[in-house]
């Protein structure tokens, strides 16, 4: 079991503010409290407990950044809900009534798609649920968090942009609903995965971004540098390089009557339509085919892995993607594109067909 907490004031380079106590930097909160979990990982009761991953303490240590995050379960869990909680008060009336109206969103955002992880929200969908059932300052529990969608959604309550907000308070305007309380609220994330909780704290907890943008532009720039060719291709110009977006890759069968190798999407599909042609040409010796006459073809693989050759099915590139500026195209892989094909797969050891 792994915790996720929202997070303190924070600061690149000043001091620090959390759970109440003040530090210098932020480096010196995290040492602060990585040695307090270091003491903690060495009892054996703390360890004992269920759902306590599988790992060392220096992996566990590497991992989390404690209070924030811990890597197994986080023992600061009591102190951030005194911190930031409200004693229960019988004389307080919690009244609300059910948020009747449609919420629809997309799987197109660019937050929902730095990672997949599966029966996963939009943080989108979840934002007008914590609008409408909490106030600002309120702490959020999500037991089964997953990878974090809920702690974004309680951020970007009091984060999101005004044409969002624009937006939502429109659409309750016509449900009937009252005007939404904007601003952020804390959350508490937790899953039994450390690899969810471990993208969840990624994901959530602040960061110097002009620093990150300067570190993640000079490694892309160091990649391209390195292996930008296996990007490049041939416009039909002959003499502009264009850069492929992606490339389609079909499998191969042979031919029944002259065992000739067929790329199934090259010959099989229509250009015009993109459909499967009911029949079509052996490109080899003209016989009338359709797919449940091909028998596929397959290729053993050396895999580096299990020092062994593997049996899979053999596969071509059939169609490359690609543009120049900011025009899109498609072709054909010429001679140059295998020959950059078989340059990527030099490490490769292919083996006779099968």
């Amino acid at each position: 079991m792994t915790d996720t907490l929202d997070f303190d004031s924070r600061s690149a380079g000043g001091a620090v503010a959390c759970l109440g106590l003040t530090f210098a930097s932020d480096q010196a909160r995290r040492e602060h409290f990585l040695t307090l979990l270091a003491d903690k990982l060495k009892n054996p009761a703390f360890r004992k407990q269920e759902g306590f991953p599988k790992g060392t303490d220096d992996a566990i240590l590497a991992m989390s950044d404690p209070p924030y995050y811990t890597a197994c379960p986080n023992p600061w869990l009591a102190d951030f809900v005194k911190h930031y909680g409200r004693p229960y008060d019988p004389a307080e009336i919690y009244a609300r009534e059910p948020m009747a109206i449609d919420v629809s969103e997309g799987k197109s955002d660019p937050i929902y798609q730095a990672h997949a992880y599966h029966t996963k929200v939009p943080h989108l969908a979840i934002v007008p649920s914590i609008l409408h059932f909490t106030e600002p300052g309120d702490i959020i529990l999500d037991g089964f968090a997953g990878s974090g969608m809920t702690g974004l959604a309680a951020q970007w309550c009091g984060a999101a942009p005004p044409s969002y907000r624009r937006q939502l308070e429109l659409d309750w305007k016509k449900g009937a609903l009252p005007e939404p309380k904007w601003g952020f609220r804390r959350a508490i994330i937790n899953d039994l995965s450390p690899v969810a909780t471990y993208i969840s704290a990624n994901q959530m907890i602040p960061f110097d971004t002009h620093e990150f943008e300067v570190a993640a532009t000079a490694l892309l720039r160091e990649v391209d540098r390195k292996i930008g060719w296996m990007y490049e291709t041939l416009h039909s110009d002959g003499k502009t390089m264009g850069r492929i977006e992606y490339t389609i890759w079909s499998e191969v069968f042979t031919c029944p009557e002259c065992s000739g190798e067929v790329n199934f999407v090259k010959e099989a599909m229509d250009p015009e339509t993109e459909k499967v042609k009911d029949e079509f040409d052996c490109p080899h010796c003209g016989a009338v085919l359709n797919k449940k006459r091909l028998e596929r073809l397959y290729i053993a693989v050396y895999d580096q892995a299990i020092g062994q050759n593997i049996r899979t099915p053999k596969r071509d590139p059939a169609i490359i993607s690609y543009k120049v500026g900011k025009n899109k195209y498609e072709k054909i892989p010429d001679e140059a594109d295998l020959a950059r094909l078989i340059r990527e797969r030099a490490p490769e050891r292919l083996a006779s067909v099968v």
